[in-house]
């Protein structure tokens, strides 16, 4: 079925304003937000319903409205973020004349306090999940920049070790420390597997269900 006449020409006009470059910048930070939006809530709707049903408890109802949340402000945080960081490059850009390398972490770091600065529970594993990449990434940096020698041997199983065992002596004897979510899961894989009373909450299920 054909699209109305005014429907064609709205759009006629529309993919013609999106096509001209005077408008890019402007039109980058729209799409940018809606990207952010669209983009969170594919990262946070799985894995809020998987840890959600493994490990909440509550109806049916409060698992959903959790889910639904946590999906929400991830979603809203990060199309917030994006919004808010190509906006302000592209602002320092036109004032300027040009782009400049602090352009990106002027406007990461103001778009990092006001969206990603408030200490929650979506926020604190946005970050970490960051801290992770950067320390990283700025390890390989210095190695490619020369700060620091290439290694001889490959560091990544002593990382892997010193990390790990951390991460459980942490759990065993420090467990506040951690983050919720990840005591959560740890809780599921080394405390929960101690504990056992026949073959359905030994095989089955993880705790055996209350008797009606």
């Amino acid at each position: 079925m054909a699209a109305p006449p005014q429907l064609r020409v709205l759009l006629a006009a529309v993919n013609a304003l999106l096509r001209k470059r005077r408008y890019h910048a402007a039109l980058a930070v729209l799409k940018g937000f809606r990207n952010g939006a669209v983009y969170g809530a594919k990262i946070r709707a799985p894995h809020a319903l998987v840890m959600t049903f493994l490990f909440r408890h509550g109806s049916l109802r409060e698992k959903l409205r959790a889910i639904l949340q946590a999906t929400y402000i991830h979603s809203r945080n990060l199309a917030c973020f994006v919004f808010t960081y190509k906006g302000l490059c592209a602002l320092q850009s036109r004032i300027q004349g040009k782009t400049y390398q602090v352009h990106s972490f002027l406007a990461a770091f103001l778009g990092g306090f006001l969206v990603f600065g408030e200490n929650n529970n979506i926020n604190s594993q946005i970050n970490m999940y960051v801290l992770s990449r950067v320390l990283f990434a700025l390890s390989r940096l210095a190695v490619e920049k020369g700060y620091i020698p290439e290694p001889r041997w490959n560091p990544f199983p002593v990382l892997t070790a010193v990390l790990w065992g951390l991460v459980l002596w942490l759990f065993e004897y420090h467990r506040p420390t951690l983050q919720p979510s990840l005591q959560s899961s740890m809780t599921y894989l080394y405390e929960d597997s101690n504990v056992w009373h026949d073959i359905s909450d030994f095989l089955i299920y993880n705790k055996s269900r209350p008797s009606k």
